[in-house]
């Protein structure tokens, strides 16, 4: 533990350097969209995606650097998705926006950060919830658990982007067709939403079960006693899938419509129910309670967000 703890600090004081970096290309991502540019947004994902393979590769297959090189890879890869955009927009582009003088707008700057509270919400509580989940698993699976949910957690921000890009996607649509109050439009794109993601969800439930001994492999193959684990632990944590998307657009619908506050809502009780599930469930069914946990928040979150639709939709008619 006291070696995981090092690397730990280790890894952290070397990616911090990169972190104002991976808020403009988080920032940028959005004002591509805007700037009817949204290539450009994907382009510079690729390239960041790409310089941290390559440096994972240089930097701890050749040099050897270990977590330190790791760190390096990911921050290399950080600096330049948030460079890139950040020169676009200062020079004479083709698109719509540019960069200029700013001018303090402090009533723009409130809704802004007002409107953006549940996206805020929603990296806290991936934070706390990751801090929580390997707490837990140090405590029943030692240090074998927390490398199985890290295994999980890449495959799952892997089907988890499919929802987050839709939702990302679709909100500057709604938000269009709001403020030009086209209510038909609205409530086509609502339930045009539902009907697509909830083809996926099942999609996916059913493709990352066959495929979750081969995903796993590709990380922990080398263990076939953590391979084991692993496996299980997916096959268990992939049920959530039915239910996880409705709970981002949810929160990004109500983000599109303006109105920060429930979409900040929808992501604390996720928070609250995922806390409390990984908390509570192991006393009950041992390991498999953790896995289980994100089942059991994500189908409370549904149905939260379903109370919220009905309960705003004369506010918004939507429906």
């Amino acid at each position: 533990k006291g070696g995981m703890l090092a690397d730990c600090i280790r890894y952290g004081r070397i990616i911090l350097v990169a972190l104002p970096f991976l808020m403009l290309q988080y920032a940028f991502g959005s004002l591509s969209v805007t700037a009817e540019k949204p290539k450009l947004g994907l382009i510079v994902t690729i390239i960041s995606g790409v310089l941290n393979m390559t440096g994972d590769v240089l930097f701890m297959g050749v040099f050897h650097w270990g977590i330190a090189g790791a760190a390096m890879a990911t921050a290399m890869g950080q600096i330049i998705g948030g460079t890139i955009p950040l020169v676009y927009f200062l020079r004479k582009n083709s698109s719509s926006l540019r960069l200029r003088r700013p001018k303090w707008d402090g009533g723009a700057l409130r809704r802004a950060c007002t409107n953006g509270v549940s996206e805020l919400m929603s990296s806290i509580s991936m934070s706390i919830v990751g801090m929580l989940y390997n707490a837990q698993l140090m405590r029943y699976a030692g240090e074998n658990g927390v490398a199985a949910y890290g295994t999980i957690m890449y495959v799952d921000f892997i089907f988890l982007a499919i929802f987050i890009g839709y939702a990302t996607g679709v909100a500057p649509v709604i938000s269009y067709h709001y403020g030009a109050g086209n209510k038909k439009e609205l409530n086509n794109l609502l339930k045009r939403s539902v009907v697509l993601i909830a083809a996926a969800s099942l999609s996916m439930l059913l493709l990352s079960e066959v495929m979750a001994a081969p995903l796993a492999a590709i990380f922990v193959g080398y263990d076939a006693g953590l391979l084991d684990m692993t496996v299980h632990a997916y096959s268990i944590y992939a049920v959530s899938f039915l239910f996880c998307g409705f709970s981002i657009f949810s929160s990004a619908f109500f983000t599109a419509l303006g109105d920060g506050l429930t979409s900040a809502l929808i992501a604390f009780l996720r928070t609250v129910f995922e806390s409390a599930s990984v908390i509570i469930l192991p006393l009950l069914l041992g390991l498999n309670g953790i896995w289980g946990a994100i089942i059991v928040a994500e189908c409370m979150s549904v149905t939260v967000s379903v109370i919220f639709l009905a309960a705003k939709r004369r506010r918004y008619q939507y429906f």
